[in-house]
């Protein structure tokens, strides 16, 4: 039983590799059936393709062919090309399409000569119809790239040649507009055709329009790049960045224009793709110019700020020379003149250092003011740290070094021009973020949160030495006023022993102990807000209230020590004292008295016509009711 189950899968496996091989060998010749009638089409398509050839030189020979008949041959020509091209691709390595392959570069030579000049006959002759059949022939054989680079090599290629003309650019002041202009003009006048047949213009018609071609993108804008970039070699050239910005903005203004030319969103796309294009951009230098403005720009800053705290010239809406360079640096960065989309992170970041290394110049301002005398470098001014070294370069930082030793201390009106200044930077910094805002939207960029948050964070630490400032302004007219108020002890010479007249009117050295005051009323009142006014008034009232009220009270405790004595002494002698009560008038004492309630009075008064109340001051319902007490006593007496 064993032995015919062998038996029996013996046959059966003979049986397998017999089918096996029958259907090797059906498969064999079934390929080779396909090579063989491969190259039967391949020979039955050349010989056909020769054939409509010998038959159209014939014709040729007879009559005068239509241009339109000769568009026809040339599609059916292309389209047997095209099977041609399919079987012979799939028959290569076969030693027969060798021998064919002579008659196939024939057929290939002729076939893009005849469409050469088919194409040209009908650019010339502005004939939609020879231009259609032409583009739907090359577009048959996947030729569409040889007809866009003919366009563009000639009919595109002279006109840009005489149009962009180095010297005329250069020798005329509107030459590279000029220029511009007629490069714009080339294609409503020069590629109308071409785009209503290949579907580029808004007028063409679907139905007869020939897809899978882009003359603006392929043919015009290369040549237009390429003639730019080998005529016009110093269009690119940044050493003058005026100028430099000119010819970039109206190239620029060109070539959104040329976009604008485009038929489609798609067409746009294409165009931003394009190698040329690419090239065309990268050739302005924009790196080098914004290097350039910037050492312009920041160079002016540090040179303004080397003046230390010089007061401007001209009319200006800020006090001293540096806040008006700063203001100016800041306004450059994002004006039209200067500004480019391109660099829109670059100057943005500059607006950023040149308002930190302003802040730097303010705390070191504010540290002079704080200093007693002579500021030496090491003692008031502190050295420029990590917070100036990300602002600007080490040689501005060098350069700006040097005017650390030039600093001493500040005067009140230097202090208070500092101050006006920074307080109306910070009320400019919103327009300037709105120019940034109007900058930014043009390029798509809209999180102008972060914009804001990082200028707001530099006007906070701007604002930062002002408390330190303010106090010092204060303090230095508190001292102005101070120097007068000390006057008051003098009173008493003024009418002891001296039979003068009862006073009616507050002595002078109120009104000049105020005229510090006064004057910073009349000389900042349009500088300096009446909040920031208002705050230093008080500051310095409080401390010369105190002061004044320490005057008044040992002026008036002195006599009445005085009058005490006097009363005992006349006590003791049982007379009276002529110069003290002269008969029927004011003693001395109480004349004392008066002059000091008058002067106080009149103090009142005018702390009140500066807006401040009295209950701001220190010490000043003490001295009111010192010399109130005064009074009291003169009339009791």
């Amino acid at each position: 039983m064993q032995c015919c189950l062998l038996s029996l899968k013996t046959s059966v496996n003979d049986g397998i590799s017999a089918v096996d091989e029958r259907l090797a060998k059906q498969d064999d010749i079934r390929k080779k059936k396909m090579c063989v009638l491969r190259m039967i089409h391949v020979i039955r398509s050349v010989e056909k393709i020769e054939n409509i050839l010998n038959s159209q030189n014939r014709k040729e020979n007879a009559e005068l062919n239509s241009t339109l008949l000769t568009g026809q041959i040339l599609e059916r020509i292309a389209t047997e090309f095209n099977q041609l091209q399919f079987h012979a691709v799939q028959s290569k390595g076969m030693p027969l399409l060798d021998k064919v392959r002579p008659r196939i570069a024939g057929i290939t030579a002729m076939l893009q000569r005849s469409l050469e000049g088919l194409l040209l006959e009908g650019l010339q002759t502005s004939n939609v119809d020879i231009i259609r059949h032409c583009l739907r022939t090359y577009a048959t054989i996947d030729k569409t790239k040889d007809a866009e680079a003919l366009v563009g090599q000639v009919l595109v290629k002279p006109y840009i040649d005489e149009v962009i003309v180095e010297q005329y650019v250069q020798s005329h002041p509107n030459g590279l507009q000029v220029m511009y202009n007629k490069l714009l003009e080339f294609v409503p006048h020069h590629c109308r055709l071409l785009r209503e047949v290949t579907g580029g213009a808004i007028s063409s018609e679907k139905a007869d329009m020939v897809p899978g071609y882009d003359f603006l993108v392929n043919s015009v804008w290369p040549e237009i790049a390429r003639g730019i970039e080998e005529r016009l070699p110093s269009l690119f050239n940044p050493g003058n960045p005026d100028i430099f910005h000119q010819k970039y903005s109206i190239s620029m203004d060109f070539l959104r224009k040329f976009e604008r030319q485009c038929g489609s969103q798609a067409s746009v796309k294409r165009l931003r793709a394009h190698p040329s294009y690419h090239s065309f951009n990268n050739r302005w230098n924009l790196p080098v110019y914004f290097q350039i403005r910037f050492k312009e720009i920041a160079g002016s800053l540090e040179s303004a700020l080397l003046s230390h705290v010089e007061e401007t010239a001209n009319e200006s809406a800020f006090c001293l020379r540096a806040t008006n360079v700063l203001w100016n640096c800041l306004s450059a960065c994002w004006s039209d003149h200067i500004y480019l989309p391109l660099l829109a992170h670059r100057f943005y970041k500059l607006t950023l250092q040149l308002l930190s290394r302003y802040c730097v110049y303010i705390k070191e301002l504010s540290a002079c003011a704080t200093a007693d005398g002579s500021v030496t470098e090491s003692k008031s001014l502190p050295t420029r740290g990590k917070e100036e070294s990300a602002s600007l370069s080490s040689e501005d930082q060098q350069t700006g070094l040097a005017a650390d030793a030039q600093m001493s201390a500040l005067s009140t009106r230097q202090l208070i021009l500092i101050v006006a200044d920074i307080n109306k930077i910070m009320e400019k910094l919103p327009e300037l973020i709105e120019v940034i805002k109007v900058k930014l939207n043009k390029i798509g960029f809209k999180n102008m949160e972060i914009i804001k948050g990082a200028l707001e964070d530099l006007s906070s630490s701007l604002s930062e030495p002002l408390s330190t400032i303010n106090n010092k302004i204060s303090m230095d007219l508190g001292e102005s006023c101070l120097i007068y108020f000390k006057s008051a002890l003098e009173v008493p010479r003024l009418y002891r022993r001296t039979n003068k007249e009862i006073p009616t009117k507050p002595s002078s050295y109120v009104e000049s102990a105020l005229k510090p005051l006064f004057q910073l009323q009349h000389d900042y009142g349009n500088k300096v807000k009446v909040q920031t006014r208002q705050e230093w008034l008080r500051g310095a009232l409080s401390e010369c209230t105190h002061k004044y009220y320490e005057t008044v009270s040992d002026v008036l405790s002195s006599v009445k020590r005085m009058e005490e004595s006097l009363k005992r002494l006349k006590q003791a002698r049982k007379t009276t004292m002529s110069s003290n009560t002269p008969s029927g008038g004011m003693s001395d004492d109480n004349k004392i008295r008066l002059q000091l309630a008058l002067d106080v009075e009149y103090f009142t008064n005018q702390i009140q016509n500066f807006g401040l109340s009295i209950h701001e001051l220190k010490s000043f319902a003490a001295l009111i009711e010192l010399v109130q007490a005064a009074r009291e006593q003169i009339t009791t007496e």
